[in-house]
Formats: C-alpha cells, structure tokens, sequence
C-alpha cells in the first residue's frame, strides 16, 4: 500500500524506469552548477570544501552571548548566526512597557550601537560571517553591526552574512512584523539598494520558508510560498528602478529539514529548478548568479519532543543529512533540549558536532548530488515541483503575494494542513516516537539553561545611562531627518545610520518609522 508524503503525494513502494516515462535529463537535471540547477548551485558543492556551519545563537545580554559565541567559535563554527529576543524583533527598548517578561527570552536584547559592540567584542567581523535573524528591523540591525565594524577599522566592502529581512513571512506564519507591507516593502528595496552601493559582499534577503513550515506548512507549501514571497521582492526593487542583476546574486533562501528525507531532497532540488525558470524567463535575468538559489537550512525545531529529548539527536542527524543531501549552502542543527529550554553549552556543542560528522566522517561529501538518477528521488521532484508551482499560480491569480497576504491566503492553508497533522497525530496515524508510541513510563529528570530574570532590570539601567550621557539633540535631528526621508521617497537607511551613530536606540528609530508608516493590522479574511 503506497505512502502519502508530507505534502500529501503518494510514494509508491518501488520506482523504476517507467516512473520517468518521457523525462529528459538534459532539461530537468543539467550539470552541477549549470541551469536549471537541479544538481546544485555549484560545480564542487561539497567535493571542493563543506557547507557553512552556522550555529544560531543568542540570550540574555550581549555579554553572555558573546561568551557563547566565542566557544563555538572555538569548538569550529564557520559561521555565526544570531537570535533576537522578541522587544528586539518587534522594535521596542528593553525598558519599553511592552518588552516586559520577554528581555533576553529567546535571544539577545540589543537596543543600542553599545549592545551590539559587547555582542562582538574579540570578534573580527572581516573574518567570520555572520547571519543575523531579524526581519521588521533588519535595517538597523546591519548599520548597528556596520557602525561596529567601522570602530574595529573593517570597512563595509569585507563584511559577509545574512539579514533575514523576510516581512512577508512574518505576516503568513510567524508575526513579528511592524509596519504595513508595502512600507515593509519599501523598507526592503532601500536596503537592497543601500547594501549594492555600500555593504557589496552583504546578503541583503533570506527569503525564509522555515518559520511557514514551523507553522504546519508542507512542503510543497513552503517552497511555493517562498518563492511567491521572493517574486514579489524582485518585482519591488525592479519597480523602484534596480537592474535584476544588480540585486539578484545577493538574494538568498531559508528552508526547514524534516526527518522525511527522500521528501525533503526533493524538495531543495524542486526549489533550485522553478527559481532559475522564473528568474530567467519572468524576469530576464542574465547573471547566471542571479538565477543559483542559494539556501540556508536549520533542522526542524517543530519535530523536536520535550519527551525523551535525547531522541531529538537522532532526528536532528537525519534532518541534517537530508539538508546536505539536498545540496544546502549552510546549515543550522538544533540541539537536542530546545524543546525544554535554551541550549546548554554541552547541548550546543553536540549539535554542531553531528555536522562535523557528516562533513568529515561519511563519504557524502565525496560526490556532487548522490541521488542524482535515483526513480524515487527524481519523480518526487517532480512531483513536488508541479504541487508547488500550481500553488503559486493560485498566488498569482489573487494579484501576488501581498495582495494574497492582505486576503489571508497562505495563511489559511498553512493553518489547515497544520490542523490535518495534528489530527493525524492525535490518531496515532502519524508516529511520533516517545509522544504517541514508544512512550517511557516517567520521564528522566533534565536540568535546562534558564535565563537570569534581573536581565530586565539591567537593560533598563544600561539605557538610562545611554540616554542621559548622549547628545540629546544630535539625537532628536537624526530622528527627524529620518521621519522627513520615510515621508519622501529617499533612501531611509542613510539617516537611519546617523540616528543609530548618535546611540538613537532600536526602539527609538522603529518609532519615528511608526509615527510616518504606521503599524500593521492583520486580517483573516480570506
């Protein structure tokens, strides 16, 4: 009896020639590094040297997830990636009454150019990459971390990372957004622009289908609804007058790994091929670098189980073989306690360990795409390819992205295929091994990292001492100059710097903004 996938396909027991009936290889796989790239973005892929290994990180104050960053440093990260807390996502100060219970929470509180300089002290920002996960207030963000570059003599040219900077998304699944889509929008050309002028080798976009798959989204869901989200970026900066190949190389994608892995590879590989089609045949893009859809992966958090949490090590090893199998740029592997708490130091390590793993004890980095030609792997593509382009011709019949974000459209489908896995779950259908089957008769006692509840307190003092020792009224014209650029239609980052120069704070400039956007208001109409 055949199998359902996660997006609902059927996966027959066995696949053989006669599954790939009339399929031409030279137009759906190509040569690794080659259109449509199928096989990969690049020539070596992992043959060459590995993936990026990312460890996101961040709590408490700054100084602590400083301290956090220099032993993964030590322990071999490549490449930093930081987590917010929520005031800092949604743009509101530690002391702010709405940040209350929330400072330090799920990641760093950074409210000034000061946070930020503490968040890497001994850290040489022209010799690591960083990726930061901000969305709303992704702008200030990367001038607080170039303004920190500058005091260590790095000049913008040598910076390299990520800025989320994915508001879509924040709408359809996850919420942390500020301000109205189209200033959102707006918001996000003015980087893209910025960064080509100032910040060349900056990723300016993660366009992020993670958090939709977080929120119970398939995958074909998360990829149709990704690359519908990145269309509509690129129609915005070639609206406001950017050449598609000026921008293009520097976009860049995030995805989810499930423990589906068969699935999940075929799904990466669907992604590359209908991104290269659109960019080259929608948007006539000639930069073979704007047509590489180039990734991010972190493990699937939502898989995770606070149940036998040490299983989650043998979930997060698959989750990061499927990603790398699937041909990803860099990777993110979850540690084994989130579902209890923030990461340990012990747990963190393990988790990055499992990547060391696989990029220097198995063999799969010893050949490009190792499912190339596989009968399963091949008409799952397929398959999962047709699935996720007819739903964004269903975004598109509603006027793209926005206009079906304003109308609830992903939102809702995301919504009911998370009710259906909850059902099947519930039912015992769907195996969730120590949840519904396989179940201890008491779990072990474990002792999670718990953040410091005087984290708030601290916050607020290190801001009344940044306001009273400032420039009060270099402050407030850098504000007003900034409230004058987002009411005109110059470029909002370059007075914003200034405001963040002058130690405006996060909370500070993202009101100025709401003062002249306004602040966005959902709607569950469709």
């Amino acid at each position: 009896m055949a199998r359902e996938s996660e997006s609902g396909l059927p996966i027959e027991p066995v696949y053989g020639p006669d599954d790939l009936t009339g399929w031409d290889p030279g137009r759906k796989l190509g040569a690794p590094g080659a259109y449509p790239y199928t096989r990969g973005v690049y020539p070596t892929m992992y043959t060459g040297r590995p993936w990026t290994m990312r460890q996101y990180a961040g709590f408490g104050t700054a100084a602590e997830s400083n301290a956090r960053y220099r032993q993964l440093i030590a322990h071999g990260t490549t490449g930093l990636s930081v987590a917010f807390d929520l005031p800092t996502q949604m743009g509101h100060d530690s002391d702010a009454p709405l940040a209350h219970g929330e400072v330090g929470k799920v990641g760093v509180a950074i409210d000034s150019v000061e946070d930020m300089r503490v968040l890497f002290d001994g850290i040489p920002l022209d010799q690591v990459s960083t990726s930061m996960t901000i969305n709303a207030p992704a702008a200030l963000l990367l001038l607080l971390y170039q303004l920190v570059a500058e005091e260590q003599g790095v000049p913008a040219d040598r910076l390299t990372g990520t800025i989320q900077n994915d508001v879509l998304k924040e709408y359809i699944a996850r919420g942390t957004y500020i301000f109205p889509p189209k200033p959102s929008l707006r918001l996000t050309a003015d980087i893209f622009k910025y960064c080509t002028a100032e910040v060349p080798r900056w990723n300016t976009i993660s366009i992020s289908g993670y958090h939709m798959a977080e929120a119970g989204a398939s995958p074909a869901q998360e990829i149709a609804f990704t690359l519908a989200d990145g269309i509509e970026y690129v129609r915005t900066a070639v609206a406001a007058g950017m050449d598609v190949d000026d921008f293009a190389p520097r976009l860049s994608f995030f995805f989810v790994a499930r423990t589906t892995l068969l699935e999940e590879v075929a799904k990466f590989r669907a992604a590359r091929r209908i991104w290269a089609r659109v960019m080259r045949e929608d948007f006539g893009a000639r930069n073979p670098k704007s047509l590489m859809l180039r990734f991010h992966t972190q493990t699937a958090g939502v898989q995770l189980t606070a149940q036998q949490p040490e299983v989650n090590l043998v979930r997060v090893a698959v989750q990061a073989l499927g990603a790398v199998l699937g041909g990803t740029q860099s990777l993110h592997t979850n540690s084994f306690d989130e579902a209890i708490a923030l990461p340990t130091d012990r747990s963190a390590r393990l988790a990055l360990r499992t990547q060391q793993v696989l990029a220097y004890e198995t063999d799969v980095t010893a050949t490009v795409d190792p499912f190339a030609g596989s009968y399963a792997v091949e008409r799952l593509t397929d398959e999962v390819e047709e699935a996720a382009v007819g739903l964004m011709r269903r975004v598109e019949d509603l006027g793209g992205a926005v206009a079906a974000i304003e109308r609830g459209f992903q939102k809702a489908e995301i919504e009911r295929n998370a009710y259906r896995i909850a059902q099947e779950t519930d039912a015992g259908e769907r195996v969730v091994v120590g949840v519904n089957r396989f179940q201890l008769d008491e779990e072990e006692p474990y002792e999670p990292l718990r953040v410091d509840p005087a984290i708030e307190a601290r916050q607020a003092e290190r801001l009344a001492a940044l306001r009273a020792g400032r420039d009060q009224g270099a402050v407030a014209a850098a504000l007003d100059a900034l409230r004058k650029a987002a009411e005109g239609t110059d470029n909002v980052l370059y007075p914003m710097k200034e405001a963040l120069r002058a130690r405006a704070t996060v909370g500070e400039v993202c009101n100025a903004l709401r003062e002249v956007w306004g602040s966005h208001v959902p709607s569950d109409a469709f």
